[in-house]
């Protein structure tokens, strides 16, 4: 019976975006009953499944799989399901499948879908899964298949294991360009010790375009590489990125991811100008485009073109996100805008419909610190609809020292102290409190707080200052 005969026109129905789970659970039926329950038929079943995403219909196409009697076709079939459901359930159901089938064969692709679910699922317990996963691939012998070993430099990547992913790296005998994009982005995407990672992801990208063999960058590589450019600041290594973007087929004036990395790269290296002015010759922008031109615009101080530009944004009908009025209000900050800070930041909701987040609320009570206006900051932060975190409280306690409010210090001090009392590597708070005393000559209130420092072992974290050498031979 030929699949295209009437009795089988339900299948058409698996490309459908509006199938119900009882729908499916009847083409399921049908697929018994008319022995056309074959591999393609099943995988299309589970991907539609997976696509409602409810929990009876993963349980379903969990179910679908399970009872495959084919070795190769349940293979086949776990991978479907790997790929296709949520990353908690993938790692479920090849965890279940190590259990339940001790065995089933695996292949490479296996092992690249769990691992990219591990990689997807940011909880810790996901890299202790996703070790697991690595070191039973190295039992069946598919870590040496260069698919398997770029996902999981991929996902060490993602899980701020840098080390284990350059280790992996190194051992390979192959890579290729896919491999080096997914190292050079392991290295950018690092929270800790930005600086050190943004050089290595920088020498890596070097030493990507001397070894020929594996291929050009990709445009997620050459984003990565000038995010990395911004965190250094470093002008030289830019313009030479940007010059080698031009001479390859990546455009800045129609490849908008491009031309955003370029946008924010010049405005943290000093050149807001230049940023302007690719901002201005780009023929697609989105609103990430926007926000880091405004973003650059607020970090030089130019607050009113940029409240400007996000009205100019909102006339080309795009709407900001929370990382626009971040971006707006750093730069009422800097310019002491402090009615217009106060008018953005009540349309956020009301116009927009963007629920503040804590950052915006610590933009605030900055904006009012650095005004002077203390009292009007303590009652903003109490008045919050939300718990205030020790960051918004440091802005108004920093705010106090630059304008000698002893008083009002001393009382945000010791409210820090007890988010500290927990802490006992934290010092910024007790040298804040410190020396808003020393500024009104409370000696002996200084000394206090350097006793406490004492009796709870806090360190002070030594200072430093990294110098930029350019190489002119």
């Amino acid at each position: 019976m030929k699949s295209n005969s009437p009795r089988f026109q339900f299948l058409t129905f698996l490309q459908s975006n509006n199938i119900s789970f009882s729908n499916l659970k009847q083409i399921h039926a049908q697929l018994i009953i008319n022995g056309n329950n074959h591999s393609s038929n099943l995988a299309k079943l589970i991907q539609s499944c997976c696509n409602l995403s409810t929990q009876p219909a993963l349980n379903h196409a969990k179910s679908i799989q399970t009872h495959s009697t084919s070795t190769t076709t349940n293979v086949y079939l776990l991978n479907v399901l790997i790929r296709c459901s949520p990353p908690r359930n993938s790692i479920s159901s090849f965890a279940d499948s190590l259990s339940s089938k001790p065995n089933l064969v695996f292949d490479n692709r296996t092992y690249v879908f769990v691992l990219g679910s591990c990689a997807r699922l940011s909880i810790v317990s996901a890299l202790f899964e996703g070790k697991q996963v690595h070191a039973r691939g190295i039992k069946d012998g598919l870590f040496s298949d260069i698919m398997v070993q770029t996902t999981a430099i991929h996902f060490y990547g993602i899980h701020r294991e840098i080390h284990s992913a350059r280790k992996l790296f190194d051992e390979m005998s192959m890579r290729n360009s896919v491999t080096w994009s997914a190292m050079i982005r392991g290295y950018c995407i690092q929270k800790e010790k930005i600086p050190r990672y943004a050089r290595d992801a920088i020498k890596l990208f070097r030493e990507m375009l001397i070894n020929r063999e594996v291929g050009s960058p990709n445009e997620s590589t050459m984003v990565c590489i000038l995010s990395a450019v911004s965190q250094l600041g470093s002008l030289e290594n830019g313009i030479c990125i940007h010059g080698y973007i031009q001479k390859t087929v990546y455009k800045p004036e129609i490849d908008v991811f491009i031309g955003t990395g370029l946008i924010d790269m010049y405005s943290k290296c000093g050149l807001i100008n230049t940023a302007i002015r690719i901002f201005n010759i780009m023929e697609i922008k989105n609103v990430l485009t926007w926000t880091a031109m405004m973003t650059g615009l607020a970090i030089h101080g130019r607050g009113k073109e940029t409240i400007e530009l996000m009205n100019a944004m909102e006339s080309n009908n795009l709407k900001p996100n929370e990382v626009t009025f971040t971006s707006l209000l750093a730069a009422c900050c800097h310019w002491g805008l402090v009615q217009e800070g106060l008018c953005l930041f009540e349309s956020m909701e009301g116009r927009f419909g963007i629920k503040p987040t804590i950052q915006h609320y610590g933009c605030i009570v900055n904006l009012l610190g650095r005004a002077g206006l203390l009292n009007e900051a303590y009652e903003f932060i109490i008045g919050m609809n939300r718990k205030p975190d020790a960051v918004v409280w440091r802005s108004l306690l920093n705010a106090c020292k630059l304008h000698g409010e002893v008083l009002m210090a001393e009382k945000v001090g010791r409210i820090l102290l007890e988010f500290d009392s927990e802490k006992i590597d934290a010092s910024e708070d007790y040298i804040a409190l410190s020396n808003a005393y020393a500024l009104v000559d409370r000696w002996d209130d200084v000394e206090m707080v350097r006793e406490v420092m004492k009796v709870k072992g806090v360190q002070i974290d030594p200072g430093f200052s990294r110098v930029h050498l350019f190489d002119n031979s």
